[in-house]
């Protein structure tokens, strides 16, 4: 049973960045999309940035040019850079290894790691 275990998270003002780290407990090969997600309260959980095999990254429109995905084959962890962050950022954000071919999350989901943002 593979384990992700994301961390990083905390409460921050608008404005402010956080970066975001998910172990994951086997080696993620560098052919091996991941993404992260986020779930706010009493919303559906989203993927908001992905970053496949050959590097490129996808984010959704909500948080372009305000995230940066990035992996660590060697350490097997993914990241997720988060600045100029907004209230509306807050959520639980969580990773997962994506499939290649419907890029639906294929691991159990960790137990995430809560961002909060104040106005």
């Amino acid at each position: 049973q593979v384990q992700l275990v994301e961390s990083g998270g905390g409460l921050v003002q608008a404005g402010g960045s956080l970066r975001l780290s998910c172990a994951v407990s086997t080696r993620i090969y560098s052919i091996s999309p991941f993404g992260w997600y986020r779930q706010a309260p009493g919303k559906q959980r989203e993927l908001v940035a992905s970053i496949n095999s050959a590097g490129t990254t996808f984010y959704a429109d909500s948080v372009k040019a305000r995230f940066t995905i990035s992996r660590d084959n060697i350490k097997n962890t993914v990241y997720l850079q988060m600045n100029s962050l907004k209230p509306e950022d807050t959520a639980v954000y969580y990773c997962n290894k994506l499939s290649t071919s419907t890029n639906n999350p294929l691991y159990s989901w960790g137990q995430g790691t809560m961002v909060t943002v104040s106005s």
